[in-house]
C-alpha cells in the first residue's frame, strides 16, 4: 500500500511544477475542442474532492459504496465549480486535497473490502486508489504532450 500511496501522491510534484508555467499557457486548450491544462487540474481536483467527501469516509468492511457519478455530468460540474479559480489557487487546492485524500486513504484498514454501486468486485483502499493512479497517468501524459509543444 505504501508504494501505491507514494505513487498517488507523486502527482503533486507534477502539478507543483505547473506553477512555473504562465497562466496564459495553462489556459490554452491542449488540442482544439479539448480542456486546457488548468481545466485538467480542476478535473483531477474535483474527483479527489468527490472521493474525499463521498467515498473514503464510508469505506468499511462489507459496505457497498455509492456508484461513481455519470462521468460527463461530473466533468461538467467540475468545469462549472472551478470557473472562479485562478490557476494558482486551483493548483493549491489540488495539492491540499490530494495530500488529505492520500492521508485519509492510508487509514483504511488493509483487510477492509467493499463494493461500489452494487457491483460484485471487491475493492481495497489500495485497489480503489489504483483506479485514480491510472486516471492521473492518462491526464499527465496529455499535460506533458502539451508542454513539449
Amino acid at each position: 500500500m505504501n508504494k501505491t500511496l507514494s505513487q498517488f501522491e507523486k502527482m503533486i510534484d507534477s502539478i507543483v511544477d505547473l506553477k512555473e508555467i504562465s497562466e496564459e499557457r495553462l489556459c490554452e486548450p491542449i488540442k482544439e475542442g479539448k480542456w486546457s491544462i488548468i481545466q485538467i487540474v480542476g478535473h483531477l481536483y474535483y474527483w479527489d474532492k468527490f472521493n474525499l467527501e463521498k467515498m473514503i469516509p464510508y469505506m468499511a468492511d462489507g459496505v457497498d459504496l455509492p456508484k461513481f457519478p455519470d462521468h460527463d455530468q461530473h466533468n461538467e460540474e467540475a468545469m462549472s465549480f472551478i470557473k472562479e479559480y485562478s490557476a494558482e489557487s486551483l493548483i493549491e487546492s489540488f495539492i491540499i486535497t490530494r495530500k488529505e485524500l492520500n492521508e485519509r486513504i492510508s487509514r483504511v484498514g488493509k483487510d477492509v473490502r467493499f463494493t461500489i454501486g452494487g457491483g460484485k468486485r471487491k475493492f481495497s483502499g489500495e485497489s480503489f486508489i489504483k483506479i485514480f493512479i491510472k486516471h492521473d497517468s492518462h491526464h499527465l501524459k496529455q499535460i506533458n504532450e502539451k508542454l513539449q509543444k
